[in-house]
């Protein structure tokens, strides 16, 4: 399997990367072909240009090379993974910028009209979203909605094509013991391994 995997996170040695060393390693060692991402430490440019705000009009070539890079490989994978932390409700900018750019028409996306139903192009049939959280569970369902539930599982992956979104959220990440975290990194191998089974 070729496997997108994207990291946001600005710190270096944050909880964030460990999930991700954790989940590129798995899937390495279950021989999938990884295209792994540090978005941040690689300095992907988020901000979209006026020429990239089309929604309907497939989009020309970019003219970022790091932008055109990531559309052709994102056009070729199987599966896809996320990882960052809760912001906002909202994932980093860097993430929101990535989404922008490269999830673009005719790359990601066909829509005939404005009003009409987007058809996905990616051949990635499934994502693994794993994020980290200061707000407990209960207070992010019922005074916020968990809006990145929404983001991934009813706005982006499937609107591109991608029907089978597996979301694991780990909190709260701040005041979590040594112990814990072993366990969540644990988690995240064990649903890497079922994204590829």
């Amino acid at each position: 399997m070729r496997i997108g995997a994207y990291l946001a996170h600005p710190r270096p040695g944050s909880f964030n990367h460990a999930l991700f060393d954790t989940v590129v390693t798995e899937l390495r060692g279950r021989g999938c072909q990884v295209l792994a991402h540090d978005l941040c430490a690689e300095g992907f440019p988020p901000v979209l240009s006026a020429d990239e705000t089309q929604t309907v009009r497939e989009a020309g070539r970019a003219g970022d090379e790091q932008v055109a890079l990531h559309r052709a490989e994102v056009a070729a994978l199987d599966a896809l993974v996320f990882v960052h932390p809760n912001w906002w409700g909202m994932p980093p900018a860097v993430l929101t910028g990535w989404v922008q750019r490269v999830l673009v028409p005719g790359v990601a996306y066909k829509l005939g009209t404005a009003e009409g139903e987007p058809a996905g192009l990616l051949t990635a049939g499934r994502a693994l979203v794993l994020n980290t959280s200061d707000t407990p569970a209960d207070r992010e369902e019922g005074e916020f909605g968990d809006p990145l539930e929404s983001i991934w599982s009813a706005c982006v992956l499937p609107y591109v094509g991608v029907p089978d979104v597996r979301r694991i959220v780990f909190r709260t990440v701040s005041d979590s013991a040594d112990g814990t975290r072993a366990a969540w990194l644990a988690r995240a191998r064990r649903e890497a391994a079922a994204l590829v089974a």
